[in-house]
């Protein structure tokens, strides 16, 4: 079966599909594999510590809280990610440092830009069930992304 997200769709009406409201700005914008959680809210701690972490092809997804104050990713954190294997972010928030974003072989999918870097309080949860685009994503659950948008299959 293709990844591309219209096919999963047409393959499983029923799938999860998030709102249309994340931008790319990652050097890859089809990419897929399972999610890992997060919940943090101006605090990256939790991803920075993820970002070093073996990503073994799995999708980053945070519930940022929708906060558009700061970034949290930039191209330090995207760039550990890459050179972990993650295939991909979908970040219900800003990230920074765009232009080093799009060269990286990640996957990013985000609200918006933000320069201001995020507080490292070390709050946050992983691997928590989470809210973004309005669908409720569990970790394990499969990922699709592309230019077409988000689509998301029960694990």
């Amino acid at each position: 079966m293709s990844t591309a997200t219209t096919d999963v769709s047409d393959a499983h009406p029923d799938a999860l599909v998030l709102a249309p409201i994340f931008r790319d700005f990652g050097g890859r914008r089809a990419f897929s594999g399972r999610a890992l959680t997060v919940r943090c809210f101006e605090d990256n701690s939790r991803i920075k510590e993820l970002s070093v972490t073996a990503g073994e092809g799995r999708v980053l997804v945070v519930d940022g809280g929708g906060s558009l104050r700061c970034a949290l990713l930039g191209d330090m954190i995207g760039k550990a990610l890459a050179d972990q294997g993650w295939a991909g972010v979908i970040l219900a928030g800003c990230v920074r440092d765009t232009a080093a974003l799009a060269t990286l072989a990640l996957g990013v999918k985000a609200l918006a830009p933000h320069p201001r870097r995020s507080s490292k309080r070390g709050e946050g949860e992983v691997g928590v069930a989470v809210e973004v685009g309005g669908v409720r994503v569990h970790s394990g659950d499969l990922v699709h992304a592309d230019e077409d948008g988000v689509v998301i299959l029960r694990a």
